[in-house]
């Protein structure tokens, strides 16, 4: 299984927002569905924001989302899913907040731990070639089973629990709050 990451371009518009539309029943309880969210994402990106697709360079022909086809080139594959690296905070802190969508029909299939395994070491890996952070925090919703375990399985350390943090769909949400530093990272193949 070959998986990649990448930030978003405007071309990835279409196969973005099939993706979402078809996992329209797996998004809804945890955030909102926006299928047409991907070019104001694209403007926001920035020093408080960055945002990277994850990609199954393996599915690059006849993936369900169109985003291949024959003879595509490496990170051009069916749309795994996207992961924020939002709030974004440099000086002393270093800190950063992951939100990430997995979309159908790869969810459950591990191509998003091993794809969210890679935007953790570029959030990790020093500047140029990473964000440089030292600590990342993970909110999920206490009913989100799958997300409260690939918080774990990416080896971030439950801290506590906060009401009402989110508005998401109409409604505050109580969130589960983990976090990780680069010290404990154990890297993307762990």
């Amino acid at each position: 299984m070959r998986i990649s990451i990448r930030e978003p371009r405007a071309g990835d518009a279409e196969a973005h927002r099939a993706a979402v539309l078809r996992s329209d029943r797996h998004l809804r309880p945890w955030n909102p569905v926006e299928p047409d969210a991907l070019p104001e994402l694209l403007r926001r990106q920035g020093a408080g924001l960055r945002t990277y697709l994850i990609v199954d360079d393996d599915d690059a022909a006849g993936n369900p989302d169109g985003a291949g086809g024959a003879g595509a080139a490496r990170g051009t594959g069916g749309l795994v899913g996207t992961c924020n690296v939002a709030n974004i905070v440099l000086g002393r802190f270093r800190n950063a907040a992951l939100g990430y969508d997995s979309y159908l029909p790869y969810a459950g299939t591990g191509r998003m731990t091993l794809g969210l395994r890679l935007v953790v070491d570029r959030c990790f890996r020093a500047r140029p070639d990473g964000l440089g952070l030292h600590r990342l925090e993970i909110n999920v919703q206490p009913d989100n089973t799958r997300s409260l375990a690939m918080a774990r399985r990416l080896g971030f350390r439950h801290e506590g629990f906060s009401p009402r943090m989110l508005f998401i769909n109409d409604a505050w949400r109580d969130h589960e709050r983990f976090a990780l530093t680069a010290e404990e990272w154990q890297g993307p193949t762990a």
